[in-house]
């Protein structure tokens, strides 16, 4: 008995140490997997889209009339959104999103526990919000400029074989090797 209540009391420890940790992961994980199966079936309801654009420096992309299908996350100022489409233009990156509100109530969640359990003293609203900055610099994509040149003259492709037909396969050697002693 003392045994089954020494795992126990290991067990419930091992828990409060990572425990939480993995069951939100798992949680958080879940709800990724809900939010891509409802896209994929076309369940998304058209209201609940929002677009996003994003300023971004690119100066050597062409602007795209049109959207692309593409399927990813981004997050933006805590909030989780899943994007279906994105198109870009030299300025701004714009995608058609959905609001992943588990996701996003999941993770506020965990910080607020793990905060708890740490003793970190959490602010009055429960967990520390991010400060806005109203200049439009939040997010920084280096740039890093290439520029490929074309050669001004082609050089001309010498065909050479690479076989060699050899007539005698020995090789006649001067005389005898040296002797080896020690």
């Amino acid at each position: 008995m003392k045994r089954f209540i020494a795992m126990l009391l290991l067990n419930v420890h091992l828990f409060n140490l990572g425990g939480y940790q993995f069951v939100f992961q798992y949680f958080i994980h879940q709800s990724e997997i809900q939010i891509v199966k409802e896209i994929y079936e076309n369940k998304i309801d058209a209201t609940k889209l929002v677009e996003i654009k994003i300023p971004v420096h690119l100066p050597g992309i062409k602007k795209w009339d049109h959207y692309v299908r593409d399927n990813g996350q981004l997050q933006l100022k805590g909030v989780y959104y899943n994007y279906l489409r994105y198109k870009m233009s030299p300025d701004t990156m714009s995608f058609i999103c959905i609001a992943n509100s588990v996701k996003t109530r999941l993770v506020s969640a965990n910080l607020v526990i793990a905060k708890e359990i740490n003793d970190v003293p959490l602010s009055k609203k429960g967990h520390d919000q991010l400060k806005k900055s109203g200049t439009g610099n939040d997010y920084s994509f280096q740039v890093t400029y290439y520029q490929f040149v074309a050669f001004s003259t082609l050089l001309k492709a010498i065909a050479s074989p690479i076989a060699y037909h050899v007539n005698d396969p020995y090789i006649e050697s001067p005389g005898k090797p040296p002797n080896f002693t020690c």
